[in-house]
């Protein structure tokens, strides 16, 4: 997903950008805390430490400068999604 976004929004210097965006996938290190590491039927929002409420505050606050903002919006992509699969 962050790729149309990398060569969208960042023409010159995608490449960079869509690694930063990628980087937001990190944040589910934090899924090796969990017992059982993967469960398909739990979401991730709210159960997660990186997955919670002030850490989402914090990815959001990195759209705010520009050179943070790729990175922001790879973390708030991928909060999105992982939201987007609680629903389903």
């Amino acid at each position: 997903m962050p790729l149309p976004f990398a060569a969208g929004l960042y023409k010159k210097a995608w490449l960079k950008n869509y690694a930063l965006m990628l980087a937001g996938l990190l944040i589910d290190i934090d899924h090796l805390l969990a017992s059982p590491i993967y469960d398909a039927e739990r979401c991730s929002i709210g159960f997660h430490p990186l997955h919670t409420p002030i850490p989402i505050v914090l990815y959001t606050l990195l759209l705010l400068h520009p050179k943070t903002r790729a990175l922001g919006i790879g973390l708030c992509l991928h909060i999105l999604l992982d939201g987007a699969d609680c629903l389903l």
